[in-house]
């Protein structure tokens, strides 16, 4: 247990390698710099820069590069070798402070959404000192920001970072008004905890629509599907359980905190949930999971597939974002305490967020939007698109108090009993927990359960940090001149939970009757990422980002116009890869197995009896009949597909591919899964739902 404790963050460039490497004043203004966010002189960067070359050379590396997060939603890096001419014609190994904090990648063919133009090539890369360097595949990588010529933000760190300096100012304004003098620094943390499959790889590989797309496109349901809840928390099966022993070295190597494996709901679903730790770090480190996660199941000849719905008629996955506050003095701000409603503090930040979710619906909607995503919101497996928020029945009921000036008695502290005498007794929690709702509040922090599982987790973070921030803000303007503090907190909170509980819902979100309700409520409700996207530019939403420098109007409209050119992209790859399969497998597989069933009717007519024959030529007209329908269906869709292709700019595309190719989509697969349900097994030429969920 020793050496794996020793192993744990062996390839960062953490705390403990730069205290042991760096001069003893090099390292105490480099850990002010992370922890005050003071500017970082050169000469600091120069002994940094030859400490963690020296390091990383010894754990192999040869390169380095600028580990970035472009607006793909992915990773990317640039690899320079350690290796510089000297003026002697050899070569020695160099790496500078100048390397290390700015670096210029190419930057033309990245997503700018009109922020450059393609002949403006040029591009920075800035070093994130607050996010610690690492080895990986014999490179050394930086964590970077990535920024155009002009200095508009490329990526979805360089907000993030802006978010999290906001919210901490508005913290400390408040934190002051409470007497906390001793706090210096404020943080959001976060734990994202990733859902996934893991299929056979053979079986990903003769599956297009898996390999160009991520989902299934056409598939009848097996006959087992997840009816009998015997996957979830089952136990793990012998590849699936190498798999995650792999990833956990590889993570545990990499000081990334995973903590909590096992299977999901769906047959071939598992989920992975990390130790909370700083946004911009978790950030990071689940970019980095992600990208680990397809490798190991490459070496264990797996595929991991990270699309929130890769399979129809079972649950999708996503990635549950949790959310908190904490100081450097070890105070999580969003931790009731043994009596909330004598927690004044607590009370106070609570309807901050509650008031910033109310407002700001429409954000956090975006925040989650993707076509992937589309196909996982609002069934019964993901919240709906519609945003609210759970508190349980003891904060709900102090809120409620409070709002109508009743006494409240307080939360009386129940023991559950089972029964037996052996079996220990233990507090029973205030409140049950809400896995329909969409922002369930869930202890000491807020868990976001409406992203997707292939989702940066950047974006909603940012938009989180910034629309709190921005109440905050206007609590300490109201509160720091007030002449009796005390009650004027007691008001503030009062009128805020008054005109903002309408956000609040404890109940089954799934159903019809909360949609219902949440339209009386006059909650906003985006069904799709076309509906959602024009929200990034609604003029409340670019105010709210240039009162606090988060996000310009220029770098939201970007946003705006790169969700929908991704959104179309994604939807014209699966209509392309839809019409391929169909024409080149589906149909002539069927065309063969009707040519067979011709033959067979023809030849055993003679003696066959007459039963026999009857059900053969019906199945030889239904098949017949199929066919003809998915001609006619595939040539809708590759016509309404050219046609959208054709219109002249990205929300007109976008529109037309969710409300005519979509649709007509769903038409050729209703028809192709009628169709494999025919089919002789031995006859169908790829693998079905039955084969790929249960293969391991």
């Amino acid at each position: 247990m020793d050496n794996k404790l020793s192993e744990f963050g062996s390839m960062v460039f953490g705390d403990d390698a730069m205290k042991e490497r760096l001069p003893k004043e090099t390292y105490l203004a480099l850990k002010e710099t992370i922890r005050e966010g003071k500017d970082l002189d050169l000469n600091i960067a120069n002994a940094v820069a030859h400490a963690m070359k020296q390091w990383a050379i010894e754990l192999g590396a040869t390169h380095y590069t600028h580990w970035f997060q472009p607006l793909t939603g992915i990773t990317a890096e640039k690899h320079d070798s350690f290796l510089s001419p000297t003026s002697n014609g050899k070569m020695i190994l160099a790496f500078s402070g100048k390397e290390l904090v700015k670096g210029e990648p190419d930057a033309s063919s990245f997503p700018s959404g009109g922020l450059r133009v393609t002949f403006e090539a040029r591009g920075y890369t800035a070093w994130d000192p607050t996010s610690y360097a690492f080895v990986k595949e014999s490179i050394l990588c930086i964590p970077t920001a990535f920024c155009s010529y002009s200095g508009a933000a490329l990526d979805k760190k360089t907000p993030l970072l802006r978010s999290m300096e906001v919210i901490e100012a508005q913290a400390l304004r408040i934190l002051k008004l409470f007497g906390h003098d001793d706090v210096n620094t404020v943080k959001t943390t976060v734990g994202p905890e990733q859902e996934y499959f893991l299929i056979d790889r053979e079986l990903y590989k003769k599956r297009k629509d898996l390999f160009y797309t991520g989902r299934t496109l056409i598939g009848a349901r097996a006959p087992k599907g997840q009816e009998l809840d015997d996957h979830y928390f089952g136990n793990l099966k012998p590849r699936v359980s190498a798999y995650m022993r792999e990833l956990n070295e590889a993570l545990w190597k990499l000081g990334i905190y995973a903590k909590t494996e096992h299977n999901e709901v769906a047959p071939s679903q598992h989920e992975l949930a990390p130790v909370f730790t700083t946004t911009n770090i978790a950030c990071d480190h689940n970019q980095l999971t992600m990208e680990i996660m397809k490798k190991v199941a490459e070496n264990q000849g797996l595929a991991c597939l990270l699309h929130e719905k890769p399979f129809a008629g079972v649950n999708g996955s996503g990635k549950h974002n949790n959310w908190s506050i904490s100081t450097d003095t070890g105070v999580n701000l969003l931790e009731p305490g043994e009596s909330p409603k004598d927690n004044i503090q607590f009370l106070l930040f609570l309807t901050a967020i509650i008031k910033a979710v109310d407002e700001y619906q429409d954000l956090l909607r975006v925040s989650v939007a993707s076509s992937g995503n589309d196909n996982r919101l609002g069934g019964d497996e993901a919240p709906p698109a519609i945003v609210s928020m759970f508190l349980g029945e003891e904060l709900t009921q102090i809120l409620d108090d409070i709002a109508n000036e009743r006494k409240n008695v307080g939360y009386i502290k129940r023991s559950m009993e089972l029964g037996v005498h052996v079996l220990p007794d233990f507090p029973k929690d205030a409140t049950d927990r809400n896995r329909t709702s969409p922002l369930a509040f869930t202890g000491n922090k807020f868990e976001f359960r409406m992203l997707g599982s292939s989702f940066s987790v950047s974006s909603p973070n940012t938009i989180l940090n910034t629309i709190v921030a921005k109440e905050l803000k206007e609590f300490a303007d109201e509160l720091e001149g007030a002449k009796d503090f005390s009650e004027a907190l007691k008001k503030l909170i009062k009128k805020t939970y008054k005109q903002h509980s309408r956000i609040i819902f404890n109940g089954n979100n799934y159903t019809q009757e909360w949609i219902d309700e949440a339209h009386r409520r006059g909650l906003s409700n985006y069904p799709s990422t076309v509906d959602a996207i024009p929200s990034y530019i609604a003029q409340k939403n670019i105010d709210l980002f240039e009162q606090f420098n988060v996000l310009s109007s220029e770098e939201l409209h970007s946003r705006h116009d790169i969700l929908f050119e991704t959104y179309e992209k994604s939807i014209n790859i699966e209509a392309l890869t839809l019409t391929d399969m169909i024409r080149k497998q589906i149909i002539p597989s069927a065309t063969k197995y009707m040519g067979l069933l011709s033959r067979d009717i023809k030849e055993s007519s003679t003696y066959v009896d007459a039963i026999y024959l009857e059900s053969s030529i019906k199945n030889l007209n239904k098949i017949a009949s199929l066919i003809e329908d998915l001609h006619i269906n595939v040539s809708l869709l590759e016509k309404y597909t050219v046609e959208t292709k054709a219109k002249d700019n990205s929300i007109a595309r976008s529109m037309d591919f969710y409300e005519l190719v979509l649709p007509k989509m769903g038409d050729v697969r209703v028809v192709c899964d009628t169709l494999e349900l025919l089919m002789p097994s031995e006859l169908w030429p790829i693998p079905t739902y039955g084969e790929l969920m249960y293969s391991l």
